[in-house]
């Protein structure tokens, strides 16, 4: 017999399976030898009380054997199958790819960037010496913006697709099994290119191919219907069906369709800053206490507040994170968050963002969005002195419209530079965030300091531009057999939403076949 409950436990007694076991024969009110196994299906930090406690799902086998789930794939060989190209080897492209395989058609993945390998000489080029390559940075290249920037698998994307079976995929390739059961799954960006490394060699070795540095120029296109792709300028790859998964950041893409009259909409976004605390003081706030136990994570935090008609919220919280310099050009600032798999940094980053609506930029360009966000990042960059310098401002001397004296310690690796904030960012999105932050302050004890510094400008939380389809056969409108996919096209956001699209891309070519 199998049941399923929830008990909980305090943060030292979740890895004693002896005390675990006593929680559930009391629970369950049956003696300890009925209990012959057990596995956990969910678990999940509950703060919200002075006492900070785990809950756990857990299935318990009674009086019989537990049964071990068993999770397997079949990637048949398709180097003689029919192509699909698909641009972009982000999680989205990568596993349409092994979709794709799975469905029996031959996945060609174009990749503008390098592979995870290659592209930590340019990572360590921007972070040491404020030189952008931009064709492989913390946007382009193998793994997409994940890889380098967190590999957070937290999504609400419920009724998008089978979150499991992405995140079994993940396991399978080398992610801890722990993703499957916690709440917030994070895999780290220190292990992440390894996994990234083994879904391309399990595309490879099914006859799929994964190329770098392979651009797509132009899109080449016959009567309404996909012919294939040009590769840096020169190069014809022909096929029928083609996945555009180049993420938020790939402006150029947008141009080339925009050009060709192929139909792009302008989309909303949001606009603000990464904002810097000491880790302590948000473990302090979260988990009522003076010094985070060892067997609690350092803690995180999701706050959002309405300010008039916008809202103002945080995202990508990083616990124990780095702040990142994620331009794509090099006279532009834009910075993201990430932290390894163990979160072991003193600090914690998030970005704290302001709703932008398209009546905010007047116009009727599809681009205008894009453009509007492209005009805000290169004001960062002649404001930060370059390099990739940042502006910067403490918390506290923000709101209250007063320059920084000077700047505390920070993970910011290019550097920053003090300075009013206000100058850089549209004046409704930096007095939304004035408004804001103080009322953050009052639902989260401590949070509201001049201890945190307020870094800019956090630009790329989602794509400015979607490009549409149709809602059943995920095609393009006028082009048939072109398949805008995940972040890049506006229907995804984050590692698991896009690699269930992509996954939803490739099943959808098959339909067609």
């Amino acid at each position: 017999m199998q049941k399923e409950i929830e008990i909980t436990l305090a943060p030292e007694d979740v890895q004693q399976e002896a005390i675990l076991k006593s929680a559930l024969s009391e629970a369950l009110e049956i003696k300890q030898t009925r209990i012959k196994g057990y596995k956990i299906l969910k678990r999940s930090i509950d703060a919200r009380s002075r006492r900070v406690i785990y809950r756990l799902q857990v299935r318990v086998f009674i009086d019989e054997e537990p049964v071990k789930d068993v999770f397997q794939v079949d990637y048949p060989n398709v180097s003689d199958k029919k192509p699909v190209i698909i641009v972009g080897a982000g999680p989205a492209g990568l596993f349409a790819a092994l979709q794709c395989i799975e469905n029996g058609f031959k996945p060609i993945v174009l990749e503008r960037g390098k592979d995870v390998k290659q592209r930590r000489r340019d990572l360590a080029a921007i972070n040491k010496e404020g030189i952008v390559n931009t064709e492989s940075n913390y946007c382009y290249g193998e793994g997409g913006a994940g890889t380098y920037s967190d590999g957070k698998l937290y999504t609400r994307s419920n009724k998008r697709g089978d979150i499991n079976k992405v995140l079994q995929i993940f396991v399978e390739h080398g992610a801890t099994e722990d993703i499957l059961v916690d709440a917030r799954p994070h895999i780290g960006t220190n292990k992440l290119p390894q996994i990234i490394t083994a879904i391309r060699e399990r595309i490879l070795s099914a006859g799929g191919e994964v190329r770098f540095d392979q651009k797509v120029t132009d899109i080449l296109i016959d009567f309404g219907k996909i012919k294939g792709v040009v590769i840096n300028g020169e190069e014809k790859l022909m096929a029928d069906a083609v996945i555009l998964a180049t993420g938020h950041s790939a402006r150029d893409i947008y141009e080339l369709l925009n050009g060709k009259n192929i139909l792009v909409e302008a989309k909303p976004f949001a606009l603000g800053v990464r904002i810097e605390h000491p880790q302590a003081i948000i473990d302090a706030a979260q988990y009522h206490c003076d010094i985070r136990s060892e067997f609690l994570p350092p803690a995180y935090y999701s706050l959002v507040e309405q300010v008039g008609s916008r809202g103002v919220f945080s995202f990508c919280m990083c616990p124990g994170g780095i702040i990142a310099p994620c331009a794509t050009h090099d006279n532009e600032i834009v910075v993201n968050g990430w932290s390894p798999s163990k979160r072991n940094n003193p600090f914690a980053n998030s970005g704290t963002v302001v709703q932008i609506t398209l009546d905010d930029v007047k116009g009727t360009d599809p681009l205008r969005m894009m453009n509007f966000q492209a005009e805000i990042e290169r004001t960062a960059f002649q404001l930060g002195g370059g390099n990739l310098v940042a502006p910067g401002q403490r918390m506290v001397d923000f709101v209250e419209s007063r320059v920084s004296i000077d700047l505390p310690k920070n993970s910011y690796l290019p550097g920053t530079k003090s300075m009013m904030l206000k100058d850089t960012l549209p004046d409704f999105v930096a007095s939304s965030l004035r408004n804001a932050l103080p009322l953050f302050g009052k639902k989260m004890k401590g949070y509201y300091t001049n201890e945190a510094i307020l870094v800019g400008v956090e630009s790329r939380s989602s794509s400015p531009v979607r490009i549409p389809r149709d809602k059943e056969t995920f095609q393009h409108p006028q082009v048939a057999g072109l398949f805008p996919c995940a972040e890049g096209a506006g229907y995804a956001g984050g590692i698991v939403s896009a690699a269930i699209d992509g996954v939803n891309c490739a099943n959808a070519i098959l339909k067609l076949a």
